[in-house]
C-alpha cells in the first residue's frame, strides 16, 4: 500500500507541480516512500515535468513558439530533468508510451557536453552494441521502422559506437567497462591480440584471464602459472596454496589438452606438491613424460635419469638405451647436467669397453660427426 507522503506528491505531480513530478518519478526509480521500482512510469512523468517546464520557460517569451532547445537547454532546471533522465534505465522502458520521449532525450543529452552524458552515452552504446542485447537490438529496429524520423539502427549503432570509443578514451567512470565492451566487438583473433599486448605490455591480469577464457593457450598456461608462482611472482612458490594450485591445474590441464608441452612439465610439478590436494606422483611422472614426449628439454632429462635410475628393472636389449635416449635429446637442448650423465653412463662399468651401450654410443658418435649440426661437445 502507498504510503501517506507518496500520495500527498502523486496528488501535486498530477496538478501540474514540476518539483512534485521528479519527486515521484525519483521515487519510481529508487523506491523511496516504499513505491515499487518502475522505471517506465518514472519516465512517464519526467516527460510531463519536461514538458510542464517547457511550457514555464516558452512562456516568459514573447513568441509562444519559441523553442526549448534555443532558450532552454542550460537552464538549471532542465539540465536538472536532464540529469533525472540519464538514471533511467532506457532498456527497461522500450514498451512504455514514455519510450519516445525517453530515446529522444537519451540523444540530446548524449551530443550536448553535459555532466550526464556520459551516463546516456554507456547506456547507448550497451543498448545498440552490446552482443549480449541482440534481442533488444531487434526491438528497437522494430520500433525505428515506424517512428517518423527515426534513423535506421546501423547508423545509430556507428555513433554509439563513437560514444563507446570515445568513453574508452577519456577519464570517467565508464572507462573500464567500455574498453571491455570494446573487445568484445572485435573479432576474436582482434580480441585475443588486443588482450595478450595488455598483458604484456602492462601486465594487466583482467587482460591474461580474458585471453584465457576465450581459447588463447599461451593465456592459459601464463595463467597457470601466475597461479602457482612458477613464473617468479613470488620466492615462495613452494608455498602456494592448495585452493591456487587447484586454479592453477585446471588452466594448465586445458594448456596442456591444447599440446602445450611447458603446460604438461608445469602440471608434473603441481602433482609433486605436498600441499596440492591432488597430490600423485604417478600423475605426476605421466605429465613429465608427456612433457618430454612433446620435446620439453628439462623433462626429457627428468625421464633418462629416471630410466637410468631404474636401468636394473627395464628390460632392454642394451642396459640403459632408452635413458640415454632420452638424456641425449636434453643435451641437444642444452641442459647442462645432461652431458655429464651421459659421461657416467658410458663410463659405469670399470672396463667402459665391455658395456654394450658404449659400442653403440661409438658407433652413433661416428654417424654423428657427419652431421656437425648435431656433433657433441
Amino acid at each position: 500500500m502507498a504510503s501517506r507522503e507518496f500520495l500527498k506528491i502523486l496528488q501535486s505531480a498530477r496538478m501540474g507541480d514540476v518539483s512534485a513530478q521528479q519527486n515521484l518519478a525519483s521515487a519510481y526509480l529508487n523506491g523511496t516512500f516504499k513505491t515499487p521500482i518502475q522505471p517506465a512510469n518514472a519516465l512517464i512523468w519526467l516527460e510531463k515535468s519536461y514538458l510542464s517546464l517547457k511550457n514555464q520557460i516558452v512562456s516568459t517569451f514573447s513568441s509562444s513558439d519559441t523553442e526549448v532547445s534555443s532558450v532552454g537547454v542550460t537552464s538549471p532546471e532542465v539540465l536538472e530533468i536532464f540529469k533525472q533522465i540519464s538514471t533511467v534505465p532506457l532498456e527497461a522502458t522500450i514498451h512504455s508510451p514514455a519510450f519516445h520521449f525517453g530515446w529522444d532525450s537519451f540523444w540530446q543529452i548524449a551530443n550536448a557536453n553535459l555532466e550526464s552524458s556520459f551516463s546516456v552515452q554507456w547506456q547507448l552504446a550497451q543498448m545498440l552494441l552490446d552482443p549480449n542485447k541482440k534481442e533488444l537490438q531487434s526491438e528497437v529496429e522494430t520500433w525505428l521502422s515506424k517512428k517518423d524520423g527515426g534513423g535506421d539502427l546501423v547508423s545509430l549503432q556507428k555513433t554509439a559506437k563513437e560514444f563507446l570509443v570515445g568513453l574508452a578514451q577519456s577519464e570517467n567512470q565508464f572507462t573500464h567497462c567500455a574498453k571491455e565492451l570494446l573487445i568484445k566487438l572485435q573479432p576474436k583473433d582482434e580480441a585475443l591480440s588486443s588482450l595478450w599486448s595488455a598483458w604484456l605490455s602492462d601486465q594487466n591480469e583482467d587482460a591474461l584471464a580474458q585471453a584465457a577464457e576465450m581459447g588463447l593457450t599461451i593465456a592459459k598456461l601464463n595463467l597457470g602459472l601466475r597461479l602457482a608462482q612458477f613464473d617468479g611472482a613470488s620466492n615462495n612458490g613452494a608455498g602456494k596454496s592448495n585452493a591456487s594450485l587447484k586454479k592453477a591445474a585446471y588452466w594448465l590441464e586445458l594448456a596442456a589438452k591444447d599440446g602445450d608441452r611447458d603446460a604438461w612439465f608445469a602440471l608434473g610439478e603441481i602433482y609433486r606438491r605436498p600441499q596440492f590436494s591432488g597430490y600423485n606422483a604417478s600423475e605426476s611422472d605421466r605429465c613429465f613424460d608427456r612433457a618430454a614426449d612433446l620435446g620439453h628439454a628439462l623433462a626429457q632429462f627428468r625421464r633418462g635419469a629416471n630410466l637410468w635410475r631404474k636401468r636394473e628393472k627395464v628390460e632392454e636389449k642394451i642396459r640403459g638405451l632408452q635413458a640415454s635416449y632420452w638424456i641425449w635429446q636434453a643435451q641437444q637442448q642444452g641442459v647442462p647436467d645432461a652431458k655429464e650423465l651421459l659421461g657416467k653412463i658410458l663410463e659405469n662399468t670399470s672396463d667402459p669397453k665391455a658395456n654394450d651401450w658404449y659400442a653403440l654410443a661409438s658407433y652413433a658418435e661416428k654417424a654423428i660427426n657427419h652431421h656437425p649440426e648435431y656433433k657433441l661437445d
